[in-house]
């Protein structure tokens, strides 16, 4: 066979297979109970209003429009809905600083092209999320850890990144109910993060993913927000926003947008050009049409649902988990992180638990750049429902606590 590895880019070698798509084939087994796929639950998809849209789209004088090639920016009826609801949020800005990607992972990958030359450094939370890292990687970056609450300076973050070879480029962070903690950075934390990208010059690139799934807690306004709010508007601010509608419509869709300014917004057309031309327009036109039709109501129900099924992990945990295992409490999004006692080992755990337990979960080690941190987990509890959450915890307390018995 031909050896393919010396004709490769060397920034292939930085490639690598997502953890959490291999783990997605064991919602195929019916009898795992999977608390893996940080993904919606397909029977909370708005089925109707989407068979309502295509329908209307192909029986209606849009459809030569829908099945033709369009423009790189992005549906123009789209975009222009995206403003109203990001100036909901305190994001002021205009059509032309909104850009329409084929979910937000293409505008992470954009983003990195943008942005990073081989050895630059990318600020990353620690841990972060697994597909920003898949993204970044190709483009050959080095890693720092984005220390909010920390002592980090400026210089240091500087000279860190010149002993890589290269400068520091962008921070990139998950606000709001970050995949894989479920955290939110509060607004000190954010207001930090500005000052911090002032000083070093940098971007920061906003994933705005799990935005619209608040279950309880007071909001905290986007870092694009305050951004805005601190140079006076879109033009002059530096933090690129990406959102999708993958959480709250439907993921195979593949419809996710950037907010930033024009300078940015322009590169990224000139990237779309080359890459795809243009994301799917009847896919624009359908989500266009079921967002503005039934966009509060569909998200009023998805986060009664997972609010609900949030709650029932969280007390699952507190009844079912050993001394020594600890958690965090989200206000909302998909996950739950769960820092094992130390010793322990996620993707170990993992093992004996698919073999014994038949119950699933992400290893949290490849949430961190430098694969640190074995002894942690991510739990997503989107797609079990109250009584499988309750047993699968329950199955998963009881092996934890096995191995913590006979470490002692």
């Amino acid at each position: 066979m031909l050896d393919w590895e010396h004709i490769f880019a060397t920034r292939s070698t930085r490639m690598r297979a997502s953890e959490i798509r291999e783990l997605l084939k064991l919602l195929e087994q019916p009898d795992i109970i999977s608390f893996a796929g940080g993904i919606p639950d397909p029977a909370l998809f708005p089925h109707e209003a989407f068979q309502e849209a295509y329908a209307s789209i192909f029986s209606g004088p849009q459809v030569n429009a829908a099945l033709q090639y369009s423009v790189s920016e992005g549906y123009k009826p789209l975009r222009e809905w995206l403003v109203g609801e990001m100036a909901k949020i305190g994001i002021e800005c205009g059509v032309d600083n909104v850009f329409i990607t084929s979910g937000s992972q293409q505008a992470l990958d954009y983003l990195g092209k943008l942005f990073i030359s081989p050895n630059d450094t990318a600020l990353v939370t620690w841990p972060t999320y697994l597909g920003a890292l898949q993204a970044f990687n190709a483009y050959e970056p080095t890693y720092d850890q984005l220390s909010l609450n920390g002592n980090r300076t400026p210089e240091g973050y500087r000279e860190a990144a010149a002993k890589a070879g290269g400068a520091v480029k962008f921070a990139y962070l998950s606000p709001d109910f970050a995949n894989p903690t479920g955290e939110t950075v509060d607004r000190a934390a954010r207001e930090k993060l500005l000052d911090l990208a002032d000083e070093l010059d940098i971007a920061v690139i906003e994933d705005g993913a799990y935005q619209n799934l608040r279950y309880d807690g007071e909001p905290v306004p986007p870092v694009l927000a305050l951004d805005i709010a601190r140079k006076g508007g879109i033009e002059n601010t530096r933090t690129i926003y990406g959102g999708s509608f993958s959480k709250t419509l439907a993921p195979g869709l593949r419809v996710g947008f950037v907010v930033a300014a024009m300078p940015v917004i322009r590169k990224l057309v000139l990237m779309k050009q080359a890459a795809d031309l243009h994301s799917s327009t009847i896919n624009q036109m359908a989500v266009a049409t079921v967002a503005q039709t039934i966009f509060p109501e569909q998200v009023a129900k998805i986060k009664k649902a997972y609010s609900a099924r949030r709650d029932a992990m969280l007390a699952a945990l507190a009844k079912y988990m050993p001394a020594g295992a600890s958690w965090t409490k989200p206000e909302g999004g998909m996950f739950v992180w769960v820092r094992l006692p130390e010793g322990m080992d996620g993707a170990e755990l993992l093992a004996h638990s698919i073999q014994t337990e038949k119950v699933a979960f992400v290893p949290g080690r490849a949430f961190y750049a430098d694969g640190s941190n074995n002894n942690t987990l991510r739990l997503s509890f989107s797609c079990a429902n109250e009584a499988m959450i309750e047993e699968g915890i329950q199955r998963l307390g009881r092996l934890i606590g096995q191995a913590v018995a006979e470490a002692a």
